[in-house]
């Protein structure tokens, strides 16, 4: 999968949009898999979980809860250029924010649509 992350990363949007997420290395990439893999069980987040394409188990992108306090989180996502247009967010959000709400006890999750 840190070879999915870490090419995922390098696509212009990424370095557009969220320039944080941009791994140059491979090795950069799996500490960061690490690290997100660590927080899993846990309820403060940031809470980063894989999007796959099942027909070809590739990772293509995130879906994530980060608290942002006082009860209140923000949801956030990306795709890979390649594969966006499709509703694989839609599909990643839908399925992951009633679970992942309701397991931090969220009183109100935020977003922001970014449009290219």
């Amino acid at each position: 999968m840190a070879m999915d992350v870490h090419e995922n990363s390098l696509d212009e949007d990424t370095r557009r949009f969220v320039s944080a997420k941009v791994f140059e290395t491979l090795e950069d990439a799996k500490e960061t898999l690490k690290l997100l893999i660590s927080q899993y069980g846990s309820e403060e987040g940031p809470l980063v979980y894989a999007v796959i394409k099942k027909d070809e188990s590739k990772n293509i992108g995130y879906v994530q809860l980060v608290p942002i306090g006082d009860g209140k989180w923000e949801i956030g996502y990306h795709v890979a250029k390649a594969f966006t247009g499709k509703g694989y967010a839609t599909e990643a959000v839908t399925a992951f924010l009633p679970v992942m709400a309701e397991r931090v006890g969220a009183i109100e999750v935020y977003g922001i649509r970014v449009c290219t």
